[in-house]
């Protein structure tokens, strides 16, 4: 009877154990449904719904290192002074030395997307993040002068600008970008040197509307902030052409195109030195693989030579001649010549090749002569490599 006992006893200790352990035992949860990124074919390649979301995304820009040699070689190359000799007070010695223009740049864009009742939403920008070489001297008062027989050092900068910062809706777009001036007839060609005579401005605050028929005809009209800055005197700078009251620049374009090309004219009204600038564009495709374009604009200030945010150029009017020649799938000629009524002429060509997908080279060739400047019958070459992302 005691060994019954004690059997039976024992085995319902061991139930009671096992019971406790399975209801303790851990019960493991089904997995969320994950959800993958859908991609939004609505606006474009390289979009994707942002999750949880309506909104469509885009996320691209590019790396970018320019190598410029010459006068025009990516902006102005002056001579620098040679340093050891200049620190060193061998006066008898000092030389000057052309050298290298260099920037290194990562520009990201982000554009997102949605569809609402009053049109598609548009939030876009680009943020530019460059390493500079540049003609370093002294600065003063905000100023820099170079003061060793009027040749700089060579320096280097870092800076970071944004391009643009925009929203836009049903037509409307405010916020910061380049001029409708610039924009609305196309920023001339595609060479890296465009606008050795300046043919608009571009940084501003921006409120625009722009209307597109579905027939080839648009219009748009723009009030503008305006920006930039004129040399008046050594040491002495000052922003000429930011409004000074509560009266805006404006803009007003009207433009057509179609299979053949395309035709576009702009006014613009600086409201701090009332004045107007004119200009018009026309754009042919010459044969499949040849387009060209003509460009001429005119300014309201006497002779040129007052202020105007809208003409850059020299003297009264300017004209620009230029096109592309695609020779194949990844090669394409690109060139732009301007002249203005003050005799300065340029004229800028390259080849853009496309190595591997996503990667261009872009060697140029620029001549620029100024009348009666330091600029006068000066050459330039400029290297680009970029790599592309995102579409």
């Amino acid at each position: 009877m005691n060994i019954k006992s004690l059997l039976l006893g024992s085995a319902a200790a061991l139930a009671a154990v096992s019971g406790a352990r399975a209801a303790d035992a851990v019960v493991i949860a089904e997995p969320e449904p994950m959800e993958y990124v859908r991609v939004c074919d609505t606006y474009g390649v390289g979009f994707y719904y942002i999750p949880g979301t309506e909104t469509c995304l885009k996320v691209s820009g590019y790396v970018r290192y320019d190598i410029g040699v010459g006068a025009r070689g990516f902006q102005d190359v002056i001579d620098k002074q040679d340093l050891f000799d200049a620190v060193n007070n061998n006066n008898n010695d000092v030389d000057t030395n052309d050298t290298y223009r260099k920037r290194a740049r990562f520009a990201l864009r982000v554009d997102a997307r949605s569809e609402t009742e009053l049109g598609t939403l548009r939030a876009y920008a680009q943020i530019n993040f460059d390493w500079n070489s540049n003609n370093s001297g002294i600065t003063v008062f905000g100023y820099s002068y170079n003061i060793f027989n009027g040749y700089g050092w060579t320096g280097t900068d870092t800076g970071i600008t944004i391009n643009h910062a925009y929203i836009e809706l049903g037509g409307f777009r405010v916020g910061k970008t380049d001029s409708l001036f610039s924009t609305f007839t196309g920023y001339s060609s595609g060479v890296i040197n465009d606008g050795l005579i300046g043919y608009g401005p571009f940084d501003t605050h921006q409120i625009a509307y722009t209307w597109n028929g579905g027939n080839g005809f648009s219009a748009a009209v723009a009030l503008e902030e305006g920006s930039g800055t004129v040399g008046l005197a050594p040491f002495v700078t000052a922003d000429v052409y930011t409004i000074d009251s509560y009266v805006p620049h404006v803009v007003g374009g009207v433009g057509y195109t179609g299979g053949w090309g395309g035709v576009s004219g702009v006014v613009g009204y600086d409201s701090v030195w009332d004045e107007f600038a004119i200009k018009g564009r026309i754009d042919v495709n010459a044969m499949d693989a040849l387009s060209l374009f003509l460009m001429a604009a005119w300014d309201s200030s006497d002779d040129g030579a007052g202020y105007n945010f809208y003409a850059p150029w020299g003297g009264d009017w300017a004209v620009w001649f230029g096109g592309a020649y695609k020779f194949n799938e990844k090669t394409t000629f690109n060139f732009e010549i301007g002249y203005d009524e003050a005799e300065d002429f340029s004229v800028a060509a390259n080849v853009d090749y496309e190595l591997v997908p996503n990667l261009r080279v872009i060697p140029e060739i620029t001549y620029q002569d100024n009348f009666d400047t330091d600029f006068s019958d000066n050459w330039g070459g400029t290297l680009r490599l970029q790599a592309n992302f995102g579409g």
